[in-house]
Parts: structure tokens; sequence; C-alpha cells
């Protein structure tokens, strides 16, 4: 089945470059120009993926996509005209799982769309166990997307889901940035260091909101290993 997209953004041009990437890829894509009509779309007909642009007239990107997060984990991928607005874009309290800058390459955008699809639409078979993994009183179900501190959820975005389910995989491993990356992102899609650090921030911030203070230890140099989560 295509998947289906929503994509806003004020500027035609830009909304019609990524519709026709998108729908060359075989997706369905619905398009709207300015934030209130995003929400409208968007709570009209269900979708895959929304893409959000950062600077639209009547509710912006962020508005948009922090009313989503009161409802949906639908994924959210946002454009943006400057690099250094990445803490606003995958902030705590925004949800974003990725970014793009402007100007860009459909070709990327495109990939970093079907990284996050597959990340969250692929689930293990019926007939294999249960993915269930633990550390302490940190507990991950990966066919489920859930996280849980003690009995307390935890709700990450695709992304940030995908670092943790690596880091707690191998809770005595130490991983580079690069390694974090390669893992999360996949396709040969690049994230600066600066991406991962934010999102590890993010994840620290939503575990402590639950209890878990310590849950993901900086080994200087080299990256990032889980804690003991006792």
């Amino acid at each position: 089945m295509s998947k289906r997209i929503l994509v806003a953004d004020d500027d035609a041009h830009i909304r019609d470059v990524i519709g026709f990437a998108l729908e060359k890829a075989g997706m369905l894509v619905r398009q709207a120009e300015d934030g209130r009509r995003a929400l409208a779309a968007f709570r009209a007909e269900p979708c895959d993926l929304v893409v959000l642009d950062i600077n639209m007239p009547e509710y912006d990107g962020l508005e948009v996509c922090r009313e989503i997060r009161k409802h949906s984990d639908v994924p959210i991928l946002f454009l943006s005209s400057r690099d250094d607005e990445i803490d606003r874009i995958l902030g705590l309290e925004i949800g974003g799982d990725d970014y793009v800058t402007k100007p860009f390459s459909p070709r990327e955008l495109v990939a970093r769309i079907n990284v996050i699809l597959r990340r969250v639409q692929l689930a293990p078979k019926a007939e294999e166990p249960v993915p269930l993994f633990r550390q302490g009183r940190l507990s991950i179900w990966v066919d489920r997307h859930k996280v849980q501190w003690d009995s307390v959820p935890v709700s990450l975005t695709a992304t940030e889901f995908a670092i943790l389910q690596l880091l707690i995989r191998h809770p005595a491993r130490v991983f580079s940035r690069d390694q974090i990356m390669r893992s999360a992102y996949h396709d040969n899609v690049y994230v600066s260091d600066r991406t991962i650090d934010s999102h590890i921030r993010h994840i620290r911030q939503k575990l402590a909101e639950a209890g878990c203070w310590e849950a993901i230890e900086t080994v200087h140099g080299v990256g990032y290993q889980l804690a003991g989560c006792e």
C-alpha cells in the first residue's frame, strides 16, 4: 500500500517539487499551504508521515507539531531555512523525527522519509517472539514501539526510539556518534554530530521526566553507552 504523506509549506513551488519527488517514489501526497490547513487536513484524513515547514502563516510548523503530538505519534520531518534551528526543531516539547534544511535535494528528502517510514512501519512477523529488552528498570518493546521506566511510559520519536534500542541491545558497549547515526538513519543519510547529541539530550530529558536520571552515559572523546538504569 502506498504511503500517505502530508506536505505543508507556504511556498507552492517547494510543495510541487516535494510532491513530484514523493509521487515518483510511489507515495500519495496531500498539500497544505499554511499551518491551519495542515491541521485540518491531518484531522480529516490519517497519513503515514507529515512534512512541515517551520515558517508558515496562520500556525507555524512548530505549533502544528505540538497540536499533532497531543493526539498522535505520526512521524514528522521538518523543513527549515536555518541549520542552527536544530534544537528548536528536534526539541523535547516538539517531537520531530528529522529535519532537512533549505535548499535541499529532493532525493535526500525522499531517502530520509523512507528511512523514517521503514523504522516505524516494519514489525516482526507474528510467529517470531516479541522482542523485549530490559536493562535495570528500563524496558523496550520493539514491535509495539513502547518504552517504560518502571511502570511509567516514555514517549519517544521514531529516531529517538531507534537510538535507545541500539544502546539497550548492547548495554556494555560504547557507541560513537557515527555508529549511532548509521544505526538510526541507514541508507547513507548523513546527519551532523550535533544532531545526534540533540537526540541523546532529548532522550535523557524524557527519561528524566519518568524518574530515570542517569540512563545514558557520555564517554568523553568516544561516544555514548547505556548506564545501569537501576
